[in-house]
C-alpha cells in the first residue's frame, strides 16, 4: 500500500498577521496509523520543502504522545523538512491520497491545479481520496466527466462546519466556508456536533468533520484500499459514522 499525504504551503491566515499552515495533530496521527500498518508514505505540498505548521497546534506544552512521536522521529522530520513538489506527482505511484487539515489548504490547495488534477484523476481511477476538516475545501474545484459536474455532487460528504468556523471567529478571515462550499456544489452534508469525530465515505471519496476525525478518516481510507484492491472495481458505499 502506497500512500500520498498532501500538506498545505500556505502559511499566512488570510489579511491578518496572523500564522496558520498544517494541523499537527490532524496530520500525526493518520501518519503513524498508515506508517504502522506498513504502509510506504510519501508526503508532498504545493511549493515542496517543508510546510508550515499552524502554531496554534505546535504548543511545547502539554504535547500529545502521538504529536511526541512525531517530534522525536528522525526520519519523519527529514520527510517533513523535503516533501515533494505536487507537481511532480504521478498518480500510477499511489494507492490513495490523504490531505491533512489546517486552515492553509483553504488558500493555496483548493486553488492548486495539480492537486485539483490528482483528486479527479485518482477518483477516475477508483482510488480512495480523503480529506479531513479544513482541508475537505480541496474539492471546490474538482469535477467529474463527462459532465463537469463537482466531485462532490450527490455524494454523500461533511467537512468542517459554519458553527465550528464561527466559534473560532474566524468566519470573515477564511476565503469561504467549508461547509457552503460543499452544500453550493450538490453534496449531500452532514455534521455532528462541534468538534465531534465525523468521517463520511461516499464510493472513494472520503471526508471528516474535523481534526477529531482524522484517525477515523485513515482507518476508512485504508479498509477502501484494501476493499478495492480485492474486489477489483469501485462501487459507492455510504459510510456516515459518528463517534
Amino acid at each position: 500500500m502506497k500512500i500520498l499525504m498532501v500538506l498545505t504551503s500556505h502559511a499566512q491566515l488570510g489579511s491578518s498577521e496572523e500564522k496558520t499552515g498544517f494541523g499537527l495533530e490532524g496530520f500525526a496521527t493518520p501518519y503513524y496509523m498508515f506508517k504502522d500498518a506498513g504502509a510506504a508514505i510519501i508526503l508532498a505540498s504545493p511549493e515542496g520543502g517543508e510546510p508550515p505548521i499552524d502554531p496554534r497546534e505546535d504548543n511545547p506544552s502539554p504535547r500529545t504522545e502521538i504529536v511526541m512521536r512525531l517530534r522525536n522521529d528522525a526520519a519523519a522530520q527529514l520527510a517533513l523538512a523535503d516533501t515533494v513538489r505536487l507537481r511532480d506527482i504521478l498518480v500510477d505511484d499511489f494507492d490513495a491520497v490523504f490531505y491533512a487539515g489546517g486552515l492553509g489548504p483553504l488558500w493555496d490547495l483548493a486553488n492548486d491545479n495539480s492537486s485539483i488534477k490528482l483528486i479527479e484523476q485518482m477518483l477516475r481511477a477508483g482510488k480512495p481520496v480523503a480529506a479531513v476538516g479544513h482541508a475537505v475545501g480541496v474539492f471546490r474545484y474538482a469535477t467529474s466527466e463527462p459532465d463537469g459536474a463537482s466531485v462532490v455532487d450527490g455524494k454523500a460528504v461533511t467537512g468542517f462546519s459554519n458553527t465550528e468556523e464561527e466559534a473560532m471567529g474566524l468566519t470573515n478571515v477564511v476565503p469561504f466556508l467549508v461547509e457552503d462550499m460543499l452544500r453550493r456544489a450538490g453534496g449531500k452534508y452532514t455534521k455532528a456536533e462541534d468538534w465531534q469525530p465525523q468521517v463520511v465515505s461516499d464510493g472513494a471519496l472520503i471526508t471528516g468533520q474535523n481534526s477529531a476525525s482524522s484517525e477515523l478518516a485513515a482507518k476508512v481510507l485504508m479498509e477502501k484500499v484494501s476493499f478495492f484492491s480485492a474486489a477489483g472495481f469501485v462501487r459507492s458505499i455510504p459510510w456516515n459514522t459518528a463517534v
